[in-house]
């Protein structure tokens, strides 16, 4: 029997190395990508917005790629100007790199500024696929933002249906001190850390998190949307906290209150808090 071959690609094939000479590798990965969530297509409420709610964060979003959301621009008139839009987001000192949720007519005009387009996601599902952490509120200009309300998060869209029962796989379990650019991500399961999470270094996790040991770093847990998630530390001294979306960004000091104290975080309604342990 003669054997019939074809040219026709795989997955599998778009990610063999098995070519020692080549000069690129592509591999798969998980980062947490902030998502840009707008609700008005007018370039001077936008900008607006954005400076108030990034004046108090100014440093920890330098240079931050973003992911903008258009699901509530659908409707809305005049059109979004995606190369203005590029240049506004690239003087506030953000990087857009792609739009989710657009109409179609959206999306070709994104392409052509530039940007990806990320598609193949509901509106309950995205932040599992996307972004573990949504760093702006909707671009509302009737709405006060965070900067002016005194708040230092923002919660995401609901959880998928699935993300309740994400949590399936052993308990990942970490020994050595977490270096200042390493990431660790504790995939559909808890994380448990016996040692320091450096300044600069970045825990996930999509169930909860424990830290038995100082927190300097950023801590995201419940990154699929479980909103019943939490996060259990040692001793808090965090740059950032996450539980499904909802974050809190401590760019200077960490209130007294909770600065070097044994607490848990955890989501109540929409407010992140975090609670001292006696």
């Amino acid at each position: 029997m003669d054997t019939v071959r074809t040219d026709k690609s795989t997955t599998r094939d778009l990610f063999d190395n098995s070519d020692n000479d080549s000069a690129i590798e592509i591999k798969g990965s998980v980062f947490t990508l902030p998502v840009l969530k707008i609700r008005s297509t007018k370039l001077d409420q936008i900008e607006f917005a954005l400076k108030q709610h990034l004046s108090k964060s100014l440093s920890f979003f330098r240079n931050a790629p973003i992911v903008i959301d258009l699901e509530g621009t659908k409707q809305l008139e005049p059109a979004l100007d995606f190369e203005q839009l590029n240049k506004l987001l690239r003087g506030q000192q953000l990087v857009p790199v792609a739009v989710q949720k657009g109409c179609l007519e959206q999306h070709l005009a994104a392409e052509s500024a530039g940007l990806a387009i990320l598609t193949g996601q509901s509106s309950k599902s995205a932040k599992s696929d996307i972004s573990p952490l949504d760093t702006t509120e909707p671009m509302d200009a009737s709405k006060p933002s965070a900067a002016s309300t005194g708040e230092q998060g923002s919660t995401t869209a609901p959880p998928s249906a699935s993300s309740s029962s994400a949590v399936h796989a052993p308990t990942k379990i970490i020994t050595q001190p977490i270096r200042s650019g390493q990431r660790i991500y504790a995939r559909g399961c808890d994380l448990i850390v016996l040692a320091a999470v450096n300044a600069g270094a970045e825990i996930m996790a999509d169930g909860n998190i424990h830290i038995y040991a100082p927190l300097r770093g950023r801590a995201l847990a419940g990154v699929t949307g479980d909103e019943s998630n939490r996060i259990f530390c040692h001793s808090f001294e965090a740059e950032l906290v996450a539980v499904a979306g909802s974050y809190r960004v401590f760019e200077d000091t960490v209130p007294p209150g909770i600065y070097k104290k044994s607490v848990q975080i955890c989501l109540r309604g929409e407010q992140l808090d975090i609670i001292p342990i006696q």
